[in-house]
């Protein structure tokens, strides 16, 4: 049965030293076979910022820390049942190294993608993600 009220998420916008953005395969609804920044659900009592970098650690090794809040994203599909409001976070890497820790389950693929040769079948929570990094990168 479809969840009856949104569910919470979170993403985050990790670039390297290459401004190239990490994207990873989802393997798993919401947005199967999509290109999505990494993120998930937010535990009940758990804080956003708090859950990116959970989050992040678990699925793709990473240690990051909270740059800003970058935008709010939704993803809406009432024939999946699905109803996700994500807030999306740039973080800074302060450790570790990028490898998929979900192989064969939610994260199929992952790779790092210059953000103006960006795979063609995006998440729709990622396309706010980076127009609003790219707003912010002019507004520098």
């Amino acid at each position: 049965m479809a969840e009856q009220y949104p569910r919470i998420g979170v993403g985050a916008v990790i670039l390297n030293e290459r401004n190239e953005i990490l994207l990873v395969w989802r393997n798993r609804n919401p947005e199967k076979d999509t290109w999505s920044i990494p993120g998930g659900k937010v535990d009940l009592y758990e804080q956003l910022e708090t859950t990116v970098v959970r989050e992040i650690k678990e699925e793709v090794n990473l240690d990051v820390e909270i740059e800003q809040l970058l935008c709010m994203a939704e993803t809406i599909d009432p024939a999946l049942g699905e109803h996700w409001v994500s807030s999306i976070y740039k973080v800074r890497i302060i450790g570790g190294e990028a490898r998929n820790m979900e192989e064969g389950g939610a994260i199929g693929d992952m790779r790092w993608f210059a953000l103006d040769q960006l795979p063609p079948n995006l998440a729709c929570f990622t396309v706010p993600a980076v127009r609003a990094l790219k707003q912010l990168e002019l507004a520098r």
